[in-house]
């Protein structure tokens, strides 16, 4: 116990993937017992190649009705295919089938928020100057039964 009131702080660049993962559950705990709310689900979208491998994709979570959109990357070459749209649409069927009633995501400016607004996704938040030069958007779309995709 003594080591937990004295530890190191150590500043790594390039943290090991099982260290982030132990700060995200740990997170998660104290979530779920502050809330109470249990449903936290993880999801993830692939785009493969004919090998198998990554090309692109969308990576997120489902918890408390509310679907969080982490990650969405299309390679340059592959956009205005209709592909982010594809996968948006595939979020969205999910996130309502887990009982979600909203969709949330942060993009940058120079990123995709007209993608997203011609989705049906508003602003909601805006940091000038992340970065330097540049805002990040805090975007959500609510969903119904009827939501248009």
């Amino acid at each position: 116990m003594a080591e937990a009131q004295h530890p190191t702080l150590v500043i790594e660049t390039e943290p090991d993937p099982a260290d982030v993962s132990f700060l995200e559950d740990r997170l998660y705990e104290f979530n779920v017992a502050a809330t109470g709310i249990t449903n936290g689900k993880l999801f993830g979208l692939f785009l493969r190649g004919t090998d198998g491998g990554v090309i692109g994709g969308a990576y997120g979570w489902t918890w408390g009705g509310t679907c969080h959109l982490r990650y969405l990357f299309i390679p340059a070459e592959m956009r205005g295919q209709g592909h982010g749209k594809r996968l948006m649409q595939a979020i969205e069927q999910e996130a309502k089938a887990r009982g979600c009633c909203q969709i949330l995501l942060e993009t940058h400016d120079f990123q995709a928020p007209d993608f997203y607004h011609r989705l049906g996704f508003d602003l909601a938040g805006v940091v000038p100057d992340y970065p330097r030069g540049h805002s990040a958007l805090t975007m959500v779309k609510p969903l119904t039964a009827a939501s248009a995709s």
